[in-house]
């Protein structure tokens, strides 16, 4: 599934510059199953809004319906993390992602693929934020 949506998405125009290996990871919310995970580096012309369109247009031509329970089990979902443009805020779209800093399945992949990509909010880099979010705390007594 994750390669075919990365030829969907060199298909439309995009380069694909570097993918990260899946990763399987535990669900959020009432999901019952587990998920693949993974991110890539893309180079588009398109601006966020019509990045973000265009991605979900190819979530429905796989399948994903609109709609429904939030957190719920979907055949693929395509997500903007974080753009060479900076911050951006926009009707249905944040750049970066809100919750991005405290997700390991977003961190860990994109640490493997773009460890030096600083957060545009806190200056960090994705490793940085991934070691941080990932550390061993102390526990209490």
């Amino acid at each position: 599934m994750l390669a075919a949506a990365l030829e969907r998405l060199a298909a439309e125009g995009m380069t694909v510059v570097e993918a990260a290996p899946a990763l399987l990871t535990d669900p959020i919310g009432p999901s019952l199953r587990r998920y693949v995970n993974s991110a890539a580096v893309i180079e588009t012309r398109h601006d966020p809004p019509a990045l973000l369109a265009l991605l979900k247009s190819i979530e429905r031509q796989f399948g994903r319906r609109a709609g429904g329970q939030r957190w719920t089990s979907r055949v693929l979902d395509l997500d903007v993390i974080l753009w060479s443009g900076g911050p951006f805020a926009g009707p249905g779209l944040t750049i970066p992602h809100p919750l991005f800093r405290t997700r390991d399945f977003v961190l860990a992949p994109a640490a493997h693929i773009a460890p030096r990509w600083r957060d545009p909010v806190t200056g960090l880099t994705v490793r940085q934020l991934h070691a941080r979010l990932t550390r061993p705390r102390a526990g209490h007594r």
